[in-house]
């Protein structure tokens, strides 16, 4: 820097000096009184800086004046180099060397950065430069949003918001906000109007070519569908960009709510009456039969909610719930048309093929195998089920009181055992001709190889097995195959705990008859054919059940009131008015307050059990009652001998058995050939019965095996008394059969 301010200072009078001069002169440029070259202060500290260099920095005793009054700035460094020693030259170049690198680093780090900022404010002025670009776009009236810049506009904009928003702290950060949202808007405006004019201007087309809206069911697949799926390619590219937008950016999520809601309009406005239309002409055609109808419209509305989601999916790929409501609503058309048919119906059978068509067909053949695009129709079948569940419990407890509880039998229904001796019968006769039919088959033609004969005789139906005409679905009762029938229909029907407490109710109602019709055939016939035809119908409706896997026990809540009602007496009681007002324990208001309190008491009704328990009861009857016919003569004799026994063990006085009127041997004789008369006559009587009702063979020997029991029991104890009180003559005149005899006539079939 010295230099510098010596040239330039000192240069025109340097090149006037001569050498002497230059030297004297050079002496005298500092000296303190009138300096010939004065320095500033801050010449001076340089000067001084390089001085003290100097004495580090080895340099030439002398420097030519000429080669001072030749420095320039540019031969600066030759000069030195020329007249300073090979290592000092070196020193000094390098030193210039580095000089220049580090100002030449210095330059183009300052220049790059200059760029680089260059290059940044350019970059961020780029997105706002282009809101008057964007503008210039959205206002020319050549805009179309099916044009190829359209879309590309559409993401410039969207990036230039991003930008300006994620950027609050640059100075115009609301007035560029602000625009490039109304720029949005404006863009947004423009797909909404083209999308909702397609939609609308494409059902005006439809609806004019058919003013009514109700197109026959041959054009109306391709008024509705095709010419809508032909549109879908105009309007979806659109649609996909406000879709893919509307996740992160709201607007267009609105935009896209929009543009759903008015696609829905236009279905809704095409289809409503078509619909209405079919529903009209499907109640015309299936008036009388209430399945067809609803498995008809059930099925047309299936179709049509699958047709709706698959022409959705041609304009949208992100879902809306709206459509939902849409099939909904136009489902609810079908329920309102049914629900009321539905709740005048009065046949159980209707009403649970109703509901197996609901619940089989549409919900776990239809609606599982579909449950997206049938999810409107789901909800609605299944409040539509509900309805006809709840008509078919209702109908149920009014058909268990008067069609079960409350049965009339007509004369028919108790013609027992004739009914059942002429279908057998008819079943004996249709046998014996169906063996001779077999019979003279086998001889019919003479021509027929061995081989083929035998095989014609082997294809030939075996002979019938003894079947009860009890057994015969026509032949129960009707109240049991009336329950049967109603069980069997409603299991599939409603929910469990509700078919167990119409199970319980039904049993029990079906068990009442079965008593008053057995009642009604002992008056009319006999004992046993009444006994027999309960048992045999308990027999039915217990095995009939089992196959319902289900708990027929069902919890009743009941409140006794007993203990109010005693409490409530004492209260009312004359005597206790006096003790109304004593704190003591005989207050009878307190009591009343206190120990009057209501029980909740459960219990449970099993009708299972109670079938059971009913069985138990009328076999025990019947036992008793055959028992009592065949040997109760016998037994009313053997308890007037173990009263006479007793009193004579308790101190009474002793009697000879020989001495007694009623136990004389004639008179035991008369007792034992009366009953073992009896045992021949009705024996077979008994055993014919049990065939002829239960027709099992297995079933028979369990219901006669303690009778046979008591009958030997009784005969065993007979021949006790007499070999303990008679003599050998007496036995001979009372003639009691043997053991063996009466074994062996018990066990006649």
């Amino acid at each position: 820097m010295l230099l510098s301010v010596m040239a330039s200072s000192t240069e025109q009078s340097l090149l006037e000096l001569t050498d002497k001069d230059t030297r004297e002169k050079l002496s005298h440029w500092d000296r303190c009184g009138d300096p010939m070259a004065p320095l500033t202060e801050k010449q001076t500290d340089s000067v001084l800086e390089i001085r003290a260099a100097a004495e580090v920095t080895l340099l030439p005793a002398e420097l030519p004046i000429e080669d001072i009054c030749s420095l320039t700035s540019r031969s600066l460094r030759s000069a030195f180099t020329a007249t300073l020693p090979e290592s000092t030259e070196e020193v000094l170049l390098q030193g210039f060397q580095m000089l220049e690198l580090e100002n030449e680093r210095i330059q183009t780090a300052q220049q790059s950065e200059l760029v680089d900022l260059a290059e940044s404010i350019q970059q961020k002025l780029s997105y706002l430069n282009e809101l008057e670009n964007i503008n210039t776009k959205l206002n020319s009236p050549t805009l179309s949003v099916n044009s190829e810049g359209f879309i590309p506009m559409l993401s410039k904009l969207d990036e230039c918001i991003e930008y300006v928003s994620s950027h609050p702290h640059f100075k115009d950060y609301p007035v560029y906000l602000t625009k490039f949202k109304q720029c949005l808007s404006r863009a947004m405006l423009l797909i909404k109007s083209h999308t909702v004019s397609s939609l609308q201007n494409l059902t005006a087309q439809l609806t004019k070519r058919d003013p009514l809206g109700a197109p026959n069911a041959d054009n109306a697949f391709t008024l509705y569908y095709v010419k809508f799926r032909a549109a879908a390619p105009k309007v979806r590219r659109l649609i996909e960009q406000v879709e893919q937008r509307s996740n992160t950016i709201p607007e267009y999520q609105q935009l896209l709510d929009e543009i759903h809601q008015c696609y829905l309009e236009q279905r809704e406005v095409l289809l409503s009456p078509s619909i209405n239309s079919t529903f009209t002409d499907l109640t015309s055609q299936n008036n009388k039969d209430h399945c067809a109808l609803v498995r008809s419209g059930c099925a047309f509305m299936v179709h049509v909610c699958q047709d709706e989601h698959q022409l959705y999916n041609e304009f949208f790929s992100k879902p809306s719930s709206k459509l939902d409501e849409l099939l909904e609503k136009l489902c609810v058309s079908l329920y309102d048309v049914l629900r009321p048919l539905i709740i005048h119906v009065v046949h159980l059978e209707t009403l649970s093929e109703l509901c197996g068509i609901l619940k089989n067909e549409m919900l776990e053949d239809h609606v599982q195998n579909n449950e997206v695009q049938l999810a409107a129709f789901d909800a609605v079948v299944k409040q539509m089920l509900e309805d006809v569940q709840e008509r078919l419990v209702y109908r149920t407890h009014i058909y268990i009181q008067t069609d079960i509880l409350g049965y009339k039998p007509a004369p028919g229904d108790l013609a027992y055992p004739d009914k059942l001796e002429m279908m057998e019968k008819i079943a004996q006769s249709l046998k014996e001709e169906q063996m001779k039919l077999t019979s003279s088959s086998s001889f019919s033609d003479v021509q027929l190889e061995e081989s083929d004969n035998k095989k014609l005789i082997s294809s030939e139906p075996r002979a019938h097995s003894t079947v009860s005409p009890a057994d015969l679905h026509g032949m129960w009762y009707p109240t049991v195959r009336r329950t049967l029938v109603c069980l069997s229909k409603l299991y599939r029907c409603i929910d469990r705990a509700v078919f167990q407490g119409l199970s319980q109710e039904a049993l029990s109602a079906c068990i009442q008859s079965l008593l008053k019709a057995s009642d009604i055939i002992q008056k009319n016939k006999n004992q046993i054919d009444g006994q027999l035809f309960l048992i045999k119908h308990l027999l039915i409706m217990r095995e009939q059940i089992a196959p319902f896997h289900a708990d027929f026990a069902i919890k009743e809540i009941s409140l006794d009131l007993k203990k109010t009602r005693d409490a409530a007496f004492k209260i009312l009681n004359p005597k206790a008015v006096p003790n109304f007002f004593r704190l003591n324990s005989h207050n009878a208001i307190l009591e009343f307050l206190l120990q009057g309190t209501p029980e909740i008491k459960e219990h449970y009704i099993d009708s299972k059990k109670d079938v059971d328990r009913h069985l138990k009861s009328s076999c025990e009857q019947f036992i008793q009652q055959q028992t009592h016919m065949f040997v109760g003569n016998l037994e009313e004799f053997l308890t007037k001998v173990a009263a006479l026994k007793t009193m004579a063990v308790e101190g009474g006085p002793t009697y000879n058995f020989s001495q007694q009127p009623w136990a004389q041997t004639a008179k035991i004789n008369d007792i034992v050939m009366a009953t073992y008369r009896v045992l021949k006559t009705k024996l077979p009587i008994t055993l014919q019965s049990l065939s002829l009702y239960l027709a099992n063979k297995d079933t028979e020997f369990i219901l006669f095996k303690p009778v046979r029991n008591n009958v030997q029991q009784v005969f065993q104890r007979l021949h006790a008394l007499l070999q303990e009180e008679y003599s050998g003559e007496d036995l001979q005149i009372i003639a009691c059969p043997s053991m063996e005899q009466i074994n062996l006539l018990l066990s006649v079939k």
